[in-house]
């Protein structure tokens, strides 16, 4: 038994969507190298324990930055 035409058909379309795909794939990721191999390096150092979303028990210390001197006051009343 032979496949006909539209059997053909379809796995021709299915073989070049997957090639598609992964041209696709390499593209984006020689495109975007740098920046993905930062991505994957902080991921590597991220410790998976830790959940950033969870709501921190203490309170974040007061900021000591000084004033900045060339902010303008505000104006005294008369």
């Amino acid at each position: 038994m032979g496949k006909s035409d539209k059997d053909k058909s379809l796995l021709q379309s299915a073989v070049a969507l997957v090639a598609a795909v992964g041209v696709a794939w390499m593209t984006v990721e020689l495109a975007f190298k740098p920046f993905l191999s930062q991505a994957r390096k902080a991921l590597d150092k991220s410790d998976p324990t830790r959940d950033p979303d969870d709501a921190d028990d203490e309170p974040s210390p007061p900021s000591t930055k000084p004033a900045d001197a060339s902010a303008p006051t505000p104006a005294a009343e008369p």
